[in-house]
């Protein structure tokens, strides 16, 4: 049966397991993204179209019909894609998550990388498999002018892909990181350049979580491409084409998530903390060991911030959440390692029989998140670069006089920035001073900051985002 409205992603609403015994169970899959759009596609007939990531994925989709989960299991409408191990490995990995990542959070070490050798030719040749069977998967699934929303950086030549194989559809494409500027994003192959954004182009709607990355993609349009841009309209021509971009910025279901935040399993985790923590002040964080989340300067500047503030000893916790993210790549090993030896010297340097300044867990589990939500006197939220960064709208909902100590460079920023602590998150010195205040700011703005916090956080929940995107296509 042919769909009006397909989204495809990376990951899909649902994972699998393979037991020993050769049995599948089936969950629910992970990430921000998956998480955000399977609230709103809920009870719908939006045929989601993803990638099968592991060993439990390749069989469930070998047990379905031409991959049509919904006909062999339990799920809504999904097409899982068997793309074989070593073509994804090749495009999720190396070009998606070790370059294309790279290069829009400006994450690069220049003096040793990137390198664009014959290997990078390979692992590109790869990306453009991947990005081809999707392309063909959703010709293959959509009905007559349907609407297609392709989701960010894994899915970026996609788009011009479909556009040649069906150009009666409506395509929207989704980033959900940052941009790069020009000068930046040049550090790509002048063909890969061309492609990325050609690529993109071939969509109807391209939409950015700020307005801030939506100028930047213009911006290399115009100079790297040849584009004809319109900035005060906010559309791109080229070959011909005109593409109109959107800024839709994503928020927080309120509602949904305090009633989460209410259940039991998170009481219980509450009661834990505070037996840990006791009547002390608390300084939260929740991230990914992701490289542009900035973990080891955020405890550095605690750690500053404990060797300027002697008086404050034994007064505060720092909880820490750095829950593991891409380990198959060995800069994040070694990040994880970094934010261990960090906090190994924090604690060594200042921990006492009765007080442990840092808690450091390395260990995923949503219902302690909102746990240390709910208690948190200050959320620290200071990436490099986030093309938007949910948690620093999560905070203040499930915590009303939460201070928020947040990086300029995050998307949310945006948004959010006029009621919280900005900090500009290379300064390690500042990001101390702003815990600081953060730690002592009156009662009052704090309940005041809050509450603009949370109406800003919850202005445009999921469900809208995906709505307003889905009407730019009509």
């Amino acid at each position: 049966m042919s769909s009006t409205v397909l989204i495809a992603s990376n990951r899909g609403p649902v994972s699998f397991t393979l037991s020993d015994d050769g049995g599948l169970t089936m969950r629910r899959g992970g990430g921000g993204l998956v998480s955000g759009l399977s609230e709103v596609v809920r009870d719908t007939d939006v045929l989601w179209v993803c990638a099968a990531l592991s060993d439990g994925d390749r069989g469930a989709v070998r047990q379905a019909p031409g991959g049509r989960l919904d006909r062999a299991f339990d799920t809504g409408p999904i097409r899982m894609l068997d793309i074989p191990p070593a073509v994804f490995h090749r495009a999720y990995n190396a070009v998606a998550n070790s370059t294309l990542w790279f290069v829009n959070h400006l994450l690069y070490n220049t003096p040793f990388a990137p390198e664009f050798g014959t290997r990078f030719r390979r692992e590109w040749e790869s990306y453009r498999t991947y990005n081809g069977a999707f392309a063909l998967a959703l010709a293959e699934e959509a009905a007559h002018r349907a609407r297609v929303m392709v989701q960010d950086y894994h899915l970026t030549l996609t788009p011009a892909m479909l556009r040649v194989e069906r150009p009666d559809l409506r395509i929207a494409h989704f980033s959900h990181t940052p941009w790069a500027p020009p000068e930046y994003f040049a550090l790509l192959p002048e063909d890969v350049v061309a492609e990325v954004l050609t690529g993109i182009l071939g969509a109807d709607h391209a939409g950015f979580l700020t307005a801030r990355w939506a100028r930047a993609f213009m911006d290399c349009c115009e100079t790297l491409l040849g584009a004809q841009v319109d900035h005060a309209a906010r559309t791109v021509t080229h070959d011909g084409r005109t593409t109109r971009i959107g800024v839709h910025p994503l928020g927080v279901n309120g509602e949904a998530l305090l009633a989460r935040a209410a259940e039991q399993d998170v009481e219980s985790h509450m009661t834990v903390i505070r037996d840990l923590v006791g009547d002390r002040k608390l300084i939260v964080r929740i991230d990914r060991t992701e490289l542009s989340k900035n973990i080891v300067r955020g405890l550095r500047a605690y750690q500053e911030f404990l060797a300027a503030h002697p008086e404050w000893h034994g007064r505060v916790v720092h909880l820490a959440f750095a829950y593991p993210s891409r380990h198959d790549l060995p800069e994040y090993r070694e990040y994880t390692a970094a934010v261990q030896r960090c906090a190994k010297e924090i604690e060594d340097e200042y921990a006492t029989e009765d007080w442990d300044p840092l808690i450091l867990n390395v260990n995923d589990d949503y219902p302690r998140s909102l746990a240390a939500y709910r208690m948190a006197d200050v959320l620290l939220v200071n990436p490099i670069r986030d093309g938007m960064n949910l948690v620093a709208k999560e905070g203040p909902i499930l915590s009303p006089r939460c201070a928020l100590v947040l990086s300029r460079e995050a998307g949310a920023a945006a948004e959010l920035g006029a009621d919280s602590l900005l900090v500009n998150p290379y300064d390690v010195s500042g990001t101390a001073a702003a815990l600081y205040a953060a730690l002592t700011l009156p009662e009052q703005e704090r309940l005041t900051r809050g509450l603009r916090l949370r109406e800003a956080a919850t202005a445009l929940p999921p469900q809208r985002w995906f709505e307003d995107q889905l009407a730019a296509l009509r």
